[in-house]
Parts: C-alpha cells; structure tokens; sequence
C-alpha cells in the first residue's frame, strides 16, 4: 500500500486540480452549496450500493466522487471566508480526540457498548453538541435508518430491555394490534400500527445484531433475482407473465430457489 507521504501528495494534488477547475471551468465556478446537494446524496446512495455488493473496484470509485463533494464544498466554505478543508479536519480532530477519552485519556471503555454509552453522555457535554439524547438524529434520514440511531441512542442511557429475548413479546403485541386494526379497516390506525410493528421489528434486528437495512436490501436483490429468472424462463417459452396463473409462476419462482437465486 501507499505510504502516509504518498498519501498527503495524493491529497495535495488532488486540492490543486479543484482549485484549478474552479477557476476554468464554468461547470465548476458556478457550482453552489445548495445545486450539489442532491448530487451528494446521489453519491453517497451510490456508494452505498458498492458496498452492498462489496465490491472493491466500485467502493474506491464513489467514495473518490464523494471526496471531491467534500473537499468541493471545503473549497465553498473558503471562498465565503468561512473555513476551509484545513478547518474540517481540524474539527474533526478534536472530536476524535474529545470523544475517544478510553484511547487518548483515562477513561475505561473495554467493549463497544461501553464507547457508544460513553459517546452519548460526550455529546451531551461538548460545545455546540447535542442538548437532548435524540437531538442527534437528523430528521431527514431514511426511516429506517432513523429509527436504527433512535434505538441505539435510547439503548445507550439504559433505556432498553434488560434481556434481549423480551423483544419478541412486544413484536408480537404489535403485530396483534396491527391485525386487528387491518380487520377494522380504519386507514391512519392500520398505518400507524404498521409502523409500530415495523419499529419494533427493527428493535428485534438491533438485539440480535442485524442491520434493517442491510437485510431489507438483500431480500430486495434477491426477490429481483428470482423475479428476473421468472421472467426469462417465462419468455424462453413464449409466454407472457399476464397468461400464466400464479400457481405456474409459484413452479419457476421454487426453481429459482433451488437454483440459489
């Protein structure tokens, strides 16, 4: 691997090429905080996405696209005489510092439940942190996400439960609620039911160590897996799916299965 100077120059060279492309580019000059936004967040799903299917070639393609939107909007800050990329770094510096206190002070933090707990009380205390435990959770994540940090962040001032086996009463004290409200037709307590069904399901999935999110992404791969295989046997045979009856469908879709898709 590259050594720590190659790794500067890379840095430094790349810092200069944005410098030149935002004075002869007219793409680049006109670019602001808020036309890259959404460009950002296309990256980082991108990125995302990499990483689902691990793969290595791709991981190292996005997360360059989405260094340049970092040091592009450092690049921005500057320009305003706000802070520059210097400035990000050092702020993120002493976060690191300030909220590793088991590694760079005298703290005792042995596993990473006690960092997490230790995390949250820091947040609590720093300059321009967190006033309330749920403060930190942006309010535009995806709702799975979001209600992922909401647990873990709970979890970490103790509010949680005390073996992680009773989750499963309360799944199925939701569930149970859930049905009968679907059984009575009434549209807003059939969602909200849902969704409290679906929170508790992602409680169960952070007791037991699963990411929601990660599973939810793999069941969707998969059922387009076995859907495309459904639908290329379908076509091989010079069908359309709208002729054939679910239970011909079922056949392939069990074949599918079989095969491993």
């Amino acid at each position: 691997m590259n050594t720590r100077n190659e790794q500067m120059e890379a840095f430094g060279r790349l810092l200069d090429v944005l410098d030149e492309l935002r004075e002869k580019c007219p793409w680049d000059r006109k670019q602001t905080n808020e036309s890259l936004r959404t460009n950002t967040i296309e990256e980082t799903y991108e990125l995302s996405d990499a990483l689902m299917r691990k793969d290595q070639a791709d991981i190292k393609k996005e997360l360059g696209d989405l260094l340049l939107h970092i040091i592009f909007y450092a690049k921005i800050g500057s320009e305003k005489k706000s802070f520059d990329i210097k400035d990000v770094c050092d702020a993120l510096y002493e976060k690191l510092i300030f909220r590793h206190p088991h590694v760079f002070g005298d703290v005792n933090a042995d596993t990473s439940k006690k960092v997490e707990q230790n995390w949250e009380q820091l947040k609590l205390k720093e300059k321009g942190g967190n006033k309330t435990v749920l403060e930190g959770v942006p309010a535009t994540l995806p709702s799975i996400v979001k209600a992922q940090r909401i647990q873990e962040k709970a979890r970490n001032v103790g509010f949680d439960w005390e073996k992680r086996e009773q989750v499963w009463d309360k799944v199925e004290e939701e569930l149970a609620e859930l049905r009968y409200e679907v059984n009575h037709l009434d549209d807003d307590k059939k969602e909200a039911e849902f969704g409290d069904f679906i929170f508790s399901m992602i409680n169960a999935a952070r007791l037991y160590g699963i990411n929601p999110d990660n599973a939810l992404e793999r069941a969707n791969q998969k059922f387009i897996r076995r859907f495309g295989y459904l639908e290329s046997q379908t076509m091989g045979k010079g069908r359309s799916l709208k002729e054939m009856s679910l239970a011909e469908m079922n056949v392939i879709w069990d074949e599918a299965k079989r095969k491993g898709l």
